[in-house]
């Protein structure tokens, strides 16, 4: 362990002891019930050290770029086929800044640990064992750590993002969800340490993909079988798709054994870079609950007799986060009113809207508080 290490990054020491907790917490409890290898456990210090050093390493440009870096804190023996360096190396902003070009490319991580006098640079590895610690350096100054999940299949759950002097840690149980639709739930909640389901998977990967595209879009999730959706929806729907696409909803529907290989890993995607592709086109997308396509660039009106939507509930799941009830023109532009008020009349719908600027707020109908909800997860989906 660095003993004269100097933290700098105040944010560094305000969140390591919380993040330590959290993986003593989860690799506890994981311990008695996997039997998969687990991850090393982090230490406070380790945690501060890492991101004071990530920190000051994105702040840094080679050759006029902003470096993007994975780190996982592990020793080389508990990765799969690891590329290996001959000298290990001091973890340095400067030695981070150079390897950057080298590991920017999804799924790759630069190899990290320590012994009683430095924490090193190893080598890279795609593979790491479950609840291992990885910190994303995302753009400077922004960075987000996370962990993979146990038998999570290369998934990764958020633990802490921090922006600056701004530190958002992720509340693991929120008392909100309790009154969610059951699949709005799992998906609000995927934050845990197991492994989504498969259907739960799609949507945070559509989310994901539609929040990469950096255009904006309205995903609007309706009931499979029902037409109540059209009456919120102006005609005609000039980009209505009939029949239904129903690519996606074929490869989600495949035999479990059907669905171990790559091949079909990246066919799906294809699939749902395909669905989030449409929802850069101006107005919403369409798709039922069983990812069929129905609809792209459909323009939201308020059906005759129904009335304005008046407030909203926005939550986020962030530790120390309280719901506020404000008016849907204080919690976005157009494109987030026009969705809380499909909401508003098709309760048994939810939509998902990304904005340019990076959010991502989910809107579903509350039984319990009888209004709109609106979900900001832009934190999860880092």
């Amino acid at each position: 362990m660095p003993i004269h290490h100097h933290t700098t990054y105040r944010a560094a020491k305000t969140v390591a002891k919380t993040i330590e907790a959290h993986f003593v917490r989860h690799l506890t409890a994981s311990r008695y019930e996997n039997e998969e290898a687990m991850a090393p456990e982090p230490n406070a210090k380790a945690i501060e050290i890492l991101i004071d050093i990530a920190f000051w390493a994105s702040l840094r440009r080679e050759e006029g770029h902003s470096p993007k870096i994975s780190l996982a804190f592990l020793p080389p023996a508990l990765s799969g086929q690891p590329l290996l360096l001959e000298q290990r190396l001091p973890l340095t902003p400067a030695v981070l800044v150079k390897l950057a070009p080298a590991v920017e490319r999804p799924g790759i991580h630069l190899g990290v640990w320590q012994d009683e006098n430095e924490m090193y640079v190893w080598g890279a590895t795609r593979l790491i064992p479950s609840l291992c610690l990885v910190l994303d350096v995302t753009e400077p100054g922004l960075l987000v750590i996370k962990y993979r999940r146990t038998g999570g299949l290369g998934k990764f759950a958020n633990i802490a993002v921090l922006k600056g002097d701004q530190v958002k840690v992720l509340e693991e149980q929120s008392i909100f969800l309790q009154h969610s639709p059951p699949l709005l739930s799992t998906l609000l909640g995927f934050s845990s340490p197991s492994p989504w389901g498969e259907s739960v998977n799609v949507l945070v990967q559509l989310a994901v993909s539609m929040r990469d595209h950096k255009r904006g879009g309205t995903l609007l999730v309706v009931p499979a079988g029902t037409e109540a959706w059209r009456k919120s929806i102006i005609h005609p729907i000039l980009y209505s798709v009939v029949p239904a696409f129903s690519r996606l909803s074929e490869l989600v529907q495949q035999e479990e054994e059907q669905q171990s290989g790559n091949d079909w890993q990246s066919a799906l995607t294809k699939a749902i870079d395909g669905i989030a592709g449409v929802t850069a086109v101006d107005g919403a997308t369409v798709i039922n609950d069983k990812y069929e396509l129905l609809a792209f660039g459909s323009k939201i009106g308020r059906p005759q007799g129904s009335t304005p939507v008046q407030k909203v509930m926005v939550t986020e799941p962030v530790v120390g986060s309280t719901p506020t009830v404000v008016s849907p023109s204080q919690n976005g532009g157009t494109r987030h009113l026009s969705a809380a008020q499909f909401v508003h009349d098709q309760h048994d719908a939810f939509a998902l809207v990304a904005s340019q600027d990076g959010g991502f707020t989910i809107f579903a109908w509350s039984p319990h508080d009888q209004m709109v909800h609106a979900h900001r997860i832009d934190t999860l989906l880092l």
